[in-house]
């Protein structure tokens, strides 16, 4: 006979076994209570959830309590998290908390019956959910079980997270809340007037003090400062100071304002130091009026040039994607690279990324840019950006070309003060863009998504042009999520005034007492991280202003040659010549030239156009890191900024790799070097020939600028096990897929370029 197995056991207990040893039932049992904000309130809660971290096995799945306050859905697990002390804390939210403004979707599943329901504010679920499912719009994807869990609560907890993420009044959000409560406690710790991290300060353009500075450190001597629309009587999206001509009247343009699209007069963004400056416009509504006041506007925009040169205006409503096709082309990359299983799609992964069409309006935008860069800086002349309400594509495309020119911007403060310039106070629909209240879903569009992706793109190609990382970037379109601060949460500067001043008085603020005080803008980076955190926004590779560059054993600053003025009889330059040899990037074209891809577009029988050979003598000499930065613009050089889309999608996360590995490296060579620049500050020898006394390892603590420190001799030469390509970020709680190892996505992961078409290729133009 053969002998008996002995049966498997039917049933499987999920609780966490009961202690019954002396010592643990002595020990209380553990509360688990969620840590809340000022005001923050408990609405509803339900014991012995499931989170779901896996959907092959349970193993790693987490058991807890599932809350829903006024401001996040707070999940705390029954063990203590295992979270790397080295992963990006955030001081207002825990590594397992979503705000209520991050939800884009609130999906309740009942598995036995097979039911599913979107839930959305005031509406009743008739089944008992088994499942919840969080879609969130920063891409995470987040799933609960409650199959241990009481039915009723499970169903009050739904109910509850679907209702407050979908505020009926903007002043519902919790920051409005939060912040008056952390005012009464903070008060006075702030500078009037300004944000502050470290000693600097970002101007917020809501004083003509701020646009006179702007104006001297630009030279735009032929502008100033406009206050016909103080307290928004003239236009309610625009500032209440305003950048005009010199030339024109404050009577005159409260005339010609009536004529443009809500009132939006010309305004005024950057100038260059040849004296071309950069103009926005919105529409002008009567056709009747158009050439009267497109003269009148030109003319004082020439004026203010010093060769009085003409002005070049390009309409981009009529040459770039609508706010509704970058939506669509958002939700169709998300869809691939969040939610679509990978054994389904692998073989058409990367051509279905491509037909996106994401990275081909990334792309777009940053052409348009390049073509006005080629205009102001190669042309001389001024160059009006025209959009039917100024509001959307006008702030993507200013602050690109400003970037690419002005290397300020490129610089933290300088980034975040064009993104407050540009954005906040030119009026951008924040509010309807985000969608924050989840009533308008045809206005909802990723501009500023956009935007950042842009930005990142070009921090691909130029590492060392930026002071921030992609790390900051990436945390700054989180941000967008949080509802605490200013920036992101209005769609015009009278709605940000009005609301606020409401607030004030609600909350018994002092009249008169500065905004920015008491409901500050995101650019307060220390309510939301540690001084150690922010460390993560530096660039270790950061050429900064009057560095310098070693070329055959000299030490050389950066310069470019006098930029001339391009004609239809302009002539390329002639190959540099070094020490009478002809340098390698000569004879081996410079990082991938446009011109080597393009042969068939440059060749000798087509005559090339004036910004063709702007390009070309562009990309034939070395980059100045703080000069004019083009981005090279084929579909090959655009590639998926991957620490944003794949952060979270914990197949992609490749432990010990990615481009963090570099930025530890740099990071510590960089403290290192820092730490033997105070070695040497620090040396006190009384004459030359004495020996100076040691001195402690490293800067004191929390004062070094970057976030890994020099390696000890006795450190391991390979990068730290907590080292991921979703770093400083961590996958881990979200919900995640099958194994794509092998497969072209995984190829793809680990460095291989999205391959396009040859028939894109072939039928590419810069």
């Amino acid at each position: 006979m053969f002998p008996v197995k002995p049966m498997k056991p039917t049933f499987k207990s999920y609780l966490p076994p009961v202690q019954t040893d002396k010592k643990a039932v002595e020990q209380p049992i553990k509360k688990l209570e969620p840590k809340l904000l000022p005001g923050e309130i408990v609405v509803n809660e339900v014991n012995f959830v499931k989170k779901c971290i896996s959907t092959e096995n349970s193993q790693d799945d987490l058991w807890g309590k599932l809350i829903c306050t006024n401001f996040k859905v707070s999940f705390i697990p029954q063990d203590a998290s295992s979270k790397q002390k080295t992963q990006l804390s955030h001081l207002l939210l825990g590594e397992h908390d979503i705000p209520l403004t991050c939800l884009e979707q609130v999906l309740t599943v009942n598995d036995t019956k097979g039911k599913k329901k979107v839930l959305g504010s005031n509406q009743k679920l008739k089944f008992n959910p088994t499942e919840l499912l969080l879609y969130c719009k920063d891409l995470r994807v987040i799933r609960f079980c409650f199959v241990e869990a009481g039915p009723e609560s499970a169903k009050k907890v739904c109910l509850a997270i679907a209702h407050y993420s979908h505020p009926a009044d903007l002043q519902l959000l919790f920051g409005f809340e939060y912040q008056g409560r952390r005012y009464h406690e903070s008060k006075g710790e702030q500078v009037n007037g300004s944000t502050t991290r470290g000693g600097l300060h970002t101007p917020l353009f809501d004083r003509p003090s701020d646009w006179d500075r702007e104006i001297k450190r630009t030279g735009a001597s032929e502008w100033r400062v406009c206050s016909i629309n103080e307290n928004y009587v003239i236009s309610p999206s625009l500032p209440e100071y305003i950048v005009v001509p010199v030339s024109l009247a404050d009577q005159d343009l409260k005339q010609y304002s009536a004529f443009f699209t809500d009132n939006r007069i010309p305004l005024w963004c950057w100038n260059h130091p040849n004296g071309s400056a950069l103009v926005r416009m919105a529409s002008i509504t009567d056709p009747l009026q158009q050439r009267k006041m497109d003269g009148r506007i030109f003319t004082g925009i020439k004026k203010s040039h010093p060769q009085q040169s003409e002005v070049f205006q390009i309409d981009l409503d009529k040459c770039l994607p609508n706010i509704q096709e970058i939506q669509s082309a958002f939700v169709k990359i998300r869809q691939i690279c969040v939610l679509d299983p990978f054994e389904e799609s692998e073989e058409r992964w990367l051509s279905t990324i491509e037909n996106s069409r994401w990275l081909e309006y990334v792309r777009a935008f940053l052409r348009n840019s390049a073509e006005i860069v080629f205009h102001m800086d190669g042309r001389n002349v001024s160059v009006v950006l025209q959009e039917e309400e100024d509001r959307d594509l006008s702030c993507v495309v200013s602050s690109l070309v400003q970037l690419m020119l002005d290397p300020h911007y490129r610089s933290l403060i300088g980034f975040q003060s064009l993104v407050q310039k540009e954005w906040v106070m030119a009026g951008h629909r924040f509010l309807d863009r985000c969608n924050h209240l989840k009533k308008n879903d045809n206005k909802e569009s990723p501009l500023f998504m956009l935007f950042l992706d842009c930005v990142w793109q070009m921090m691909n190609q130029y590492p060392a042009a930026f002071e921030f990382t992609e790390t900051y970037l990436t945390v700054l379109s989180d941000s967008m999520w949080i509802p605490l601060f200013s920036t992101f949460l209005f769609s015009s500067p009278k709605q940000r005034t009005q609301y606020l001043t409401d607030f004030a008085k609600s909350k018994a603020i002092p009249q008169g007492e500065d905004q920015s005080v008491y409901f500050p803008p995101v650019w307060e980076w220390s309510q939301q991280f540690s001084h150690k955190d922010q460390t993560l926004f530096n660039n270790p590779m950061y050429v900064g202003k009057g560095a310098a560059c070693v070329q055959n054993g000299e030490v050389k600053s950066f310069t470019r040659t006098k930029q001339k003025t391009y004609s239809s009889n302009a002539r390329g330059a002639l190959p540099s010549v070094r020490n009478g040899l002809k340098g390698i990037e000569d004879t081996l074209t410079r990082r991938g030239s446009i011109m080597s891809e393009l042969r068939s577009e440059f060749s000798p029988v087509k005559e090339e156009s004036p910004t063709e050979r702007y390009l070309r003598d562009w990309f034939s000499q070395p980059a100045d890191q703080q000069g004019v930065l083009i981005p090279l613009l084929l579909p090959s050089h655009v590639a998926l900024w991957k620490l944003f889309f794949l952060r979270w999608v914990p197949e992609a996360c490749i432990s010990k790799g990615g481009s963090i590995t570099s930025y530890h490296k740099l990071s510590q060579l960089v403290d290192e070097i820092e730490f033997l620049k105070s070695q040497l500050r620090q040396y006190t020898g009384p004459s030359p020939g004495s020996t100076p006394l040691p001195s402690p390892r490293g800067p004191p603590s929390g004062q070094g600028r970057m976030y890994f420190k020099a390696s000890s001799p006795d450190d391991p030469p390979t990068p730290p096990d907590f080292l991921t390509s979703s770093f400083p970020f961590t996958p881990v709680g979200n919900l995640c897929r099958r194994s794509v190892y092998g497969t072209p996505i995984s190829k793809f992961l680990n460095g291989a370029r999205i391959w396009l078409s040859t028939e894109t290729l072939a039928n590419d133009t810069i």
